[in-house]
């Protein structure tokens, strides 16, 4: 799905602006769970969850028989947020479904139910576009990404330095044009600064 124009570079200065909050440099690598606390958004585990209720038959669905149902979700009370998330998914997807949730939170899009009547979830494809683009955003920004990657980092080597899957990292490089900078940038000196045929 496109994203609505301007979005993208919309969600670009979001990004920019929350490392500024925290202080931290566009190569440095953002922790959600501290982003969570800075925006005062409880994070929970399933597991937490599961014990808060007395129901451990909940943690043993979502963590153990089907643990791909339930990534993380974001519990709304009026203006206030909770985020559960699946602390079974390894590392690198767990931080993905933190800024994802996260990202949702920042663009403050509205609730809507899990299910709908008739059993199906309910799915928004525009909101979830954003929130990935800007999850992204806030995980692998642009200028860090180019800048790691100049210094000689490949793909694997950017995502294990932002602490992310080497797909979401490469995802970012590409659609954010980095790969294609880079290439065009080793063709060009390749060809001694001229413009390469073809």
């Amino acid at each position: 799905m496109s994203l609505r124009r301007g979005f993208k570079a919309e969600a670009e200065r979001i990004a920019a602006e929350i490392r500024e909050e925290l202080n931290l440099s566009l190569d440095d690598r953002l922790e959600p769970l501290s982003l969570a606390r800075h925006l005062c958004i409880p994070v929970f585990e399933i597991g937490d969850l599961a014990a808060l209720s007395g129901n451990a038959g909940l943690g043993d669905y979502f963590l153990i028989e089907d643990a791909d149902s339930l990534s993380a979700l974001t519990l709304f009370d009026g203006t206030k947020r909770t985020i559960i998330h699946n602390e079974s998914h390894a590392p690198t997807r767990r931080v993905s479904n933190l800024a994802h949730e996260i990202a949702h939170c920042l663009l403050e899009h509205a609730p809507e139910p899990v299910l709908r009547p008739d059993g199906r979830r309910c799915w928004n494809e525009e909101a979830e576009a954003e929130a990935t683009w800007l999850a992204g955003a806030l995980l692998v920004p642009r200028a860090g990404a180019l800048k790691l990657a100049r210094a000689g980092l490949d793909d694997d080597l950017i995502a294990r330095h932002f602490r992310v899957s080497t797909a979401l990292c490469r995802w970012r490089m590409n659609e954010t044009g980095i790969s294609w900078q880079l290439l065009r940038y080793a063709n060009l000196r390749r060809t001694g600064g001229r413009a390469a045929a073809g």
